[in-house]
């Protein structure tokens, strides 16, 4: 009977990108605490650091930052060198890497007629360049380092992908059309690979948070003046079953469940972490 543990985690190698943030770093805390040596790869290599010594001199775990734009493939395989020197052969990929941008993001949710004179604030008014680096940094983000990163597991004929992808994908939010988009080609990116991977022994599967805070929404969900939810985060909340925005370490327990052997069977799927959002009709 196999051990129903996370102990097949210990002591191997996983690259997160975009693992400075708010969510990758709960993750990156997780990872450690399990016993698995982890490579910070992030755009910024200070934060990366900052992170990665913290996290290691909490946990004991040896967790290194790495410079590497997800966006730049040269850049990720010269990340992928230093990994392989410090830590080993990469056995575990956490695609976390991405974002939104306000110049990529309408400021009214529905077009009305009065917004017909003017429509700067609507869906013709973004800047196609914003969207475009949005879309890419999201989902080209996910394809190079996935590229890069899992050619150790082609050799081992194992390894874990795990994508991080978003409730919009499922249920798009008004304002976001490119973070929407992307993340819904997340879904379908972890299908494809998943089954082109499968006989080669590399898993992979995709995590959908609901709505946590993170740096990149801060701006819809709060009111930068009085530090409470602004229209928009009351209404995200309302339609929380919980009743609340999740917390980072909300996604510990999908994240070590997917990366291990007890979900050895499962590839090709995404899991919800959404507080019951993705089950509301909103009535």
């Amino acid at each position: 009977m196999k051990q129903l543990s996370f102990e097949d985690l210990k002591g191997k190698t996983c690259v997160i990108t975009g693992g400075a943030g708010v969510l990758g770093s709960a993750m990156v805390r997780a990872l450690a605490s399990a016993g698995l040596n982890v490579a910070i790869a992030d755009i910024n290599k200070e934060i990366a650091d900052k992170v990665a010594g913290e996290i290691a001199s909490e946990t004991g775990a040896q967790v290194i930052g790495v410079a590497a734009n997800v966006l730049d493939k040269e850049s990720l395989e010269h990340a992928k060198t230093i990994i392989n020197n410090e830590l080993g052969d990469i056995d575990i990929l956490i695609n976390g890497a991405g974002g939104n941008s306000p110049q990529a993001t309408t400021k009214v949710e529905q077009i009305e007629e009065k917004d017909l004179e003017n429509l700067s604030d609507t869906f013709y008014g973004l800047q196609a360049e914003a969207f475009d680096k949005v879309f890419a940094l999201n989902f080209k983000g996910t394809i190079l380092p996935t590229m890069v990163f899992t050619t150790d597991m082609l050799k081992k004929k194992k390894g874990v992908v795990l994508n991080i992808s978003s409730m919009n994908s499922y249920k798009p939010l008004t304002k976001i059309p490119a973070y929407s988009a992307a993340k819904a080609s997340i879904n379908n990116f972890t299908q494809w690979l998943a089954v082109h991977l499968a006989k080669v022994g590399i898993r992979v599967n995709s995590i959908a948070p609901g709505f946590f805070i993170t740096h990149q929404n801060r701006f819809l969900v709060l009111d930068e003046k009085t530090g409470n939810y602004s229209p928009r985060g009351q209404k995200i909340v309302d339609n929380t079953p919980m009743g609340k925005f999740g917390e980072p370490e909300d996604l510990q327990g999908a994240t070590l469940f997917l990366l291990s052997d007890v979900s050895s069977f499962i590839t090709g799927i995404v899991i919800p972490v959404d507080g019951g959002y993705s089950a509301f009709g909103g009535v």
